[in-house]
C-alpha cells in the first residue's frame, strides 16, 4: 500500500511549449502545463467537455525528455506526486502553487 500515497497519474495534452531552466546549481528543470479532457452526458443527453489543467515539474534525465521530444499538442502520460509550495510576488503577495512533479513519462501518439 506504501505506493499508492501521492501516486498521481494523467493523460492529456501539452497545453504550451515547455519551458527548460538550468539552474545555478547545474540542475536542469522543466515546466509545462498538461489539459485533461472528461466527457460526459448533461442532463440533457448532449455530451459535454470538462478540460482540466495541471502544472507539471520535471527533473533531470525526464527534463532533457521534454526537452528533446515534447512540444505543445503532444499526448503524454505522466505519473508523478502532487506537491505544493508558496511564495512571494513582486507586490509582496503571497501565491500558492500546486504541481505535479514528474516521476516517470511516457510519450503517446505520432
Amino acid at each position: 500500500m506504501s505506493t499508492l500515497k501521492n501516486n498521481v497519474q494523467l493523460v492529456g495534452n501539452v497545453g504550451q511549449e515547455p519551458t527548460i531552466t538550468i539552474l545555478e546549481s547545474g540542475k536542469k528543470v522543466a515546466r509545462l502545463s498538461l489539459a485533461t479532457n472528461e466527457s460526459y452526458k448533461d442532463s440533457k443527453g448532449d455530451k459535454q467537455t470538462n478540460t482540466d489543467w495541471h502544472n507539471l515539474v520535471a527533473w533531470g534525465k525526464t527534463a532533457d525528455i521534454i526537452e528533446k521530444y515534447v512540444t505543445k499538442g503532444k499526448e503524454l502520460a505522466i505519473n508523478g506526486k502532487l506537491t505544493s509550495r508558496s511564495y512571494e510576488d513582486k507586490e509582496g503577495v503571497k501565491r500558492y502553487v500546486t504541481e505535479v512533479v514528474v516521476g516517470e513519462l511516457l510519450l503517446l501518439g505520432s
